[in-house]
């Protein structure tokens, strides 16, 4: 059974991203463990990839720490194995296309299913190519979460139509990183997709401090802080699961009870 919708059934959502094996494998595991407890909703675990060309530089940094650590994909199908006997929160891969077709799109899909993970983010995979992934998703019950950035109305309510699980809204265009001010443009995507679909919306890209989130949970049904969380571990290193358990409980009390 598919654990994504319950990530939404109790209100707004908090969902943090941390790239696997930054900086180890070990800290990515406990962290997972702690944040669950600290309350996020659903987590989202990056593959590391060489070339991630939608990430600022913090998460490229992350990146790089990770494969240089000698990260590989199975790897982390043998952790997220560990973590889904610990924690029953929703775990969404967020990856590149070159990681899945290089390790085979079927094998990754199949691998997903039996290590607990429950969706894929793969955010250059364009909406007209996503049938060289979506026939493996849905054979092993893996939800293909859907990005919509503000674009063209007539392309989001094309995306939001066959979404599933949830919808990715990219607040603003360019790339992953901390902004002071984030696009007005998140209402209006919102509107649109919840004109063609009853799917949750969660907003990404640029959220960091607690006034950010709820400003955005009041609009959508759940927020997503990537590299403010990322900038912890790369401050902290092995020592930032304290800090990184703190910063989501604040987060996620920003966004209760709106």
């Amino acid at each position: 059974m598919n654990r994504i919708p319950g990530a939404f059934a109790k209100g707004k959502a908090f969902i943090p991203f941390i790239t696997s094996g930054d900086p180890s494998l070990e800290v990515t595991e406990r962290l997972v463990i702690e944040m669950a407890e600290a309350g996020a909703d659903l987590i989202e675990l990056g593959i590391p990839f060489s070339d991630p060309v939608a990430e600022g530089e913090v998460i490229q940094a992350a990146n790089m720490r990770a494969l240089s650590a000698g990260v590989t994909t199975d790897m982390i199908f043998d952790m997220v194995g560990r973590i889904r006997g610990k924690v029953s929160v929703p775990l969404v891969f967020m990856t590149y296309a070159n990681p899945v077709f290089s390790y085979g799109a079927e094998k990754f899909l199949k691998n997903c299913h039996e290590t607990g993970v429950d969706g894929i983010i793969v955010p250059e995979l364009p909406y007209e190519e996503k049938g060289e992934i979506q026939p493996y998703c849905s054979k092993y019950g893996i939800t293909l979460v859907s990005m919509i950035a503000p674009t063209s109305k007539n392309r989001i309510t094309m995306i939001a139509k066959e979404a599933q699980g949830f919808v990715y809204c990219v607040s603003s265009m360019g790339v992953t990183g901390i902004r002071e001010h984030i696009g007005n443009d998140v209402r209006e995507m919102v509107e649109l997709v919840k004109a063609v679909n009853d799917i949750p919306c969660a907003v990404g890209f640029g959220v960091s401090t607690p006034e950010q989130a709820a400003s955005m949970a009041r609009i959508a049904d759940g927020v997503i802080v990537g590299s403010a969380i990322v900038k912890i571990v790369g401050e902290f290193g092995s020592d930032c699961i304290p800090h990184v358990a703190e910063y989501v409980r604040t987060m996620k009390k920003a966004i209760s009870n709106l």
